[in-house]
């Protein structure tokens, strides 16, 4: 251990004080109503990707957006087996404490988690060697086999073909929580699935109806 900061540090040090230049400073009254808590009317569960941030692509404020981020935007189905459930969890204080009255899971281009889904490379790995990941992304086991058999598991149609899927599948398991159904049937909630193409920067969002995405603007 040495008291010398690394260059990462050094750029994330450096990006803390502009942001108290321009983004804390100027926006002090925005930051003192957050004190007592958070009221944030929609969550997004997104990729890890460092290219996809919620924030960023939907340009809000804090405390505008519930943002759970995990491989793939994934959202498990329910269930109650012993485990520590991070993703379940979220969900849960997002729709029963939080009340936010949209959930938006979004999907996005040139996912290594989607790819990973569809290649299997990971399939057989130890748990820390690839193996968490490939548990993981076993959740689109079903939805790879059709993509599987129309476009082969290599190719951008191929992994295009998996994101959206992927994005399909977290919303199916979504309606699994009894909480999301019975909010969703009220209509004191509703699920939004989109796609960020990180190629050329435009978001798509579902038609549940008819199963396509379609540009948002």
């Amino acid at each position: 251990m040495t008291d010398e900061t690394s260059p990462q540090l050094d750029r994330l040090i450096a990006g803390y004080r502009r942001f108290r230049e321009s983004g804390w400073n100027p926006n002090r009254e925005r930051w003192a109503t957050l004190r007592d808590g958070q009221q944030p009317e929609v969550m997004v569960i997104a990729c890890s990707d460092s290219r996809v941030d919620p924030a960023q692509i939907f340009d809000v404020d804090p405390g505008e957006i519930f943002v759970v981020r995990n491989v793939a935007a994934m959202v498990p189905p329910f269930e109650t087996t012993p485990g520590h459930h991070g993703v379940s969890a979220a969900l849960e204080f997002a729709v029963q404490v939080l009340k936010v009255k949209e959930i938006v899971v979004m999907g996005h281009g040139m996912c290594g988690g989607c790819k990973a889904a569809l290649t299997q490379e990971l399939r057989g790995t130890e748990p820390g060697e690839g193996g968490f990941i490939a548990d993981w992304i076993a959740m689109l086991d079903e939805a790879r086999v059709p993509i599987a058999a129309q476009h082969g598991t290599t190719g951008r149609a191929a992994e295009q073909a998996m994101e959206l899927a992927g994005v399909k599948v977290s919303l199916e398991n979504l309606r699994t929580f009894p909480c999301v159904r019975r909010k969703e049937r009220s209509g004191d909630l509703r699920l939004t699935g989109a796609f960020f193409a990180i190629s050329d920067g435009v978001l798509h969002v579902l038609d549940e109806a008819s199963g396509e995405f379609a540009p948002a603007d």
